[in-house]
């Protein structure tokens, strides 16, 4: 959407450089539970998107190729500024956090084998998971608004987790036929919607 045919009511990005240094604070707290941090600074912080629509884009980017956060940020980038917004937003993702990456590499390379350096990242890895889990769980009033119907999202929720957590089916495979199951019902439902819509 062009950045002038935006709600008026909506919060957006002030410029160029506000997209890019917002970007830029995201990716420099997303240490592992990334997915908590980019709700908490789009959704609740900067109101650049509603519950709802982050659900959307969330789902949109993680069937993509490449990193949820980066898919993301180029499709709110694009969203706002058109091709400019989407290259500044992925600049502010990546510039910074590559550099920080980098020189971590090199001092990490001569303490990897260390048992205490090596329980540190277990532990950072199980409060990542808590992180996402809870963002999960904060995100489940969003789907009272989906089109497929609460009950129906919470079944599809489910059956995903046990597909992926318990049986191990490879995600390429979920995706395919739960999320594939997911939009066509999804399209069903938006037809049927438009069907009973009264004409004005």
């Amino acid at each position: 959407m062009p950045h002038s045919e935006l709600p008026a009511a909506q919060a957006q990005p002030e410029s160029l450089s506000d997209l890019f240094w917002s970007f830029t604070r995201l990716a420099l707290q997303g240490f592992g539970g990334v997915l908590a941090i980019v709700q908490r600074e789009l959704v609740d912080k900067k109101k650049w998107l509603t519950r709802e629509e982050f659900v959307e884009d969330w789902a949109v980017a993680q069937i993509l190729p490449g990193p949820n956060v980066v898919n993301l940020s180029l499709m709110i980038g694009d969203r706002f500024f058109g091709l400019r917004g989407a290259l500044t937003a992925l600049a502010g993702m990546l510039t910074f956090p590559l550099l920080i990456v980098l020189a971590l590499a090199a001092l990490f390379a001569g303490v990897a084998d260390s048992p205490h350096i090596q329980g540190a990242l277990r532990g950072m890895g199980a409060v990542a998971a808590g992180l996402i889990a809870g963002t999960g769980l904060k995100l489940i009033a969003a789907l009272k608004q989906n089109p497929m119907g609460a009950p129906v999202c919470y079944a599809l929720a489910a059956i995903t987790f046990i597909a992926i957590a318990l049986l191990r089916i490879p995600l390429a495979w979920v995706l395919l036929v739960i999320g594939g199951s997911a939009c066509a019902w999804t399209y069903r439902q938006l037809g049927a919607l438009h069907q009973i819509k009264p004409t004005p």
